[in-house]
This record gives structure tokens, sequence and C-alpha cells, in this order.
């Protein structure tokens, strides 16, 4: 639960009229001050020069209260280690002058993290990289629930994107299934389970995670040469298989029809030859250059 509470400033304006006059009214009443020194009238002397040096301290802590805010963003007020609440209105304002003042930004960042060198979820070495766009929610988090929130933000993504990169493999068929979640082939949902684990990391810290994205995906250079082979090995094998699916369709099509039609009777020698001659001109690499049989059929 967010322990942010907001604090209700007075405007600044009225206290800088107030502090210019009293800059103003304390050189003069020191000045008044020495006059009756002067003449040897230490009653009125004195207490006027007491007076000079109470409103020239009181003009100094006034001082200290301006607080100015610019668009997005805040002021965290503490008085003597107390938490006082939070400024979030931008504008001019004025606060206690004992309160201690810490700026916070309340603007969207960016953090671009650096190309991270990991294991997938198959072992292979894998270069990573995110892009995370990150802000400021809850300014009591954010300044006494950690150290420092930007470099907690920046550390805690490098470790969400380690721990990423280690849950799914680099690809789909390294899993032997087209279906399942890989980092390549299912970039939204990756990373829509690296904005997850990154808002259940930084909550803490007051930190909300707008989107979250990979930036770089590549195999390390050792393995990508071996890498690359494999892949264009697997997408041939796949294309062999669609184009030895399609060749059976098409040869059980055109014994059917010859049967249906009584185009010609085969028996099972002639029908084994068919489907022989007719496997060999679907599935070659190369086109088909047939002899012509200009005797008997047999």
């Amino acid at each position: 639960m967010s322990q942010e509470q907001l604090a209700r400033p007075q405007s600044g304006w009225f206290f800088l009229v107030v502090n210019i006059l009293m800059f103003i009214a304390a050189p003069v009443l020191l000045i008044r001050a020495v006059v009756f020194l002067d003449r040897h009238q230490a009653v009125p002397g004195g207490g006027l020069l007491a007076l000079a040096i109470l409103v020239l301290i009181s003009a100094i802590l006034v001082a200290k209260g301006f607080l100015v805010l610019q668009p997005n963003e805040s002021g965290v007020l503490v008085l003597f280690g107390k938490y006082k609440g939070t400024v979030k209105t931008n504008g001019f304002w004025w606060v206690n002058p004992f309160n201690t003042q810490r700026k916070v930004s309340l603007m969207y960042h960016n953090l671009n993290s650096e190309k991270l060198k990991v294991n997938d979820k198959r072992g292979n070495p894998i270069e990573i990289a995110a892009v995370v766009v990150w802000k400021v929610e809850d300014t009591f988090a954010a300044c006494f629930q950690v150290e420092n929130y930007a470099e907690y933000v920046n550390v805690q993504s490098e470790s969400a994107l380690r721990h990423l990169a280690s849950a799914y493999p680099y690809d789909s068929w390294e899993e032997g299934d087209e279906r399942a979640v890989s980092l390549r082939g299912n970039i939204d949902e990756v990373s829509e389970a690296l904005e997850r684990e990154l808002q259940e990391r930084l909550h803490k810290a007051g930190v909300r995670v707008v989107e979250a994205r990979l930036s770089h995906l590549a195999y390390a250079p050792e393995i990508a040469g071996a890498m690359l082979q494999r892949q264009q090995a697997s997408a041939i094998i796949a294309a062999r298989q669609k184009i030895v699916d399609g060749a059976v369709g098409m040869v059980q099509m055109a014994l059917a029809r010859l049967s249906a039609e009584k185009v010609v009777e085969l028996d099972e020698e002639k029908k084994a030859t068919m489907v022989s001659n007719l496997l060999v001109v679907l599935c070659g690499e190369k086109e088909a250059h047939p002899v012509i049989n200009a005797g008997s059929l047999y």
C-alpha cells in the first residue's frame, strides 16, 4: 500500500512580497539603531538593533521556504527526519523553511539496456537487450524504500532480462514444436512477460513500467555460424516434407482418377513404376527430361 501523502503548500507570491519587505526593513532598522546609538540612546538603539537582526534572520528563513516546481516535477518534504508529504502541483510555492526539500521527476524515462550475453532455455549463448519506459508514481517509495531508484531500475531491469532469456528458447524449432513460445518468434508475448516481471520487481520502488520491449536479439558470435547452418538444414527438411506430402497427394489423386475414369488399366507393377516416375518428377530439384517411348507400352 502506498504511503505517499499530498502536501498542501501555500502560494509563494504572498511570501515573496513579505520577504522583500523584510529584506528592506532589516537595513532600515539597522540604520536607525546606529543613529540612536550614536546619540547615546542605548535603550531604543539596542532594541532596534535586536529587531533588525531578528527581521534579517526571519527574512533568510522565509526565503529558504520557497519551492518552484516545473511541470511533471514533485517536491518531497521531510521535517527533522519525518516525511511530511509530497507537492505534485507545478508552480511557485512556499513551505515550512525547516523542511528538507527533495525534487523528484515524474516524467517518462527511457532505459536502453546494454547488450547482455546470456544463455537461453536450451543453453545456447545469445545476445539480448531491451528498451524500458518507466516513471515514478509513488514518491515516498522512490525516496525512502530504495537507496537510489534510478540505479535500482537499471539493476533490476538487467536481472529481469537475464531471467527472461533463460526462460524461453531462442527459436521454436529448438523445442521441436512450432507452437512453442520463443524469443524470436513471439516478440509480443515475450515483451509482455518482461513488462510483468519488471513491474513486480520495481513496484517496491514506486516505479510504474509503461512499456518494455526487446531491442536486440541474436546468437552469440561464437555459435552464430553453426546455428545459421542448423536453421538452414531445418528449413530444407521442412521444405522437403512439404514437397513429399504434396507429391504423394498428387500421385494418389492421379491414380484414383485414372482408375475412376478407366483411362488405362494398370497392374501393380505398372502402378509402382508410375508412382516412382511421378515422385521423381515432383520431388526432384531440377526439371525432369522424360524419355519418350516410341515403341510398345511394354
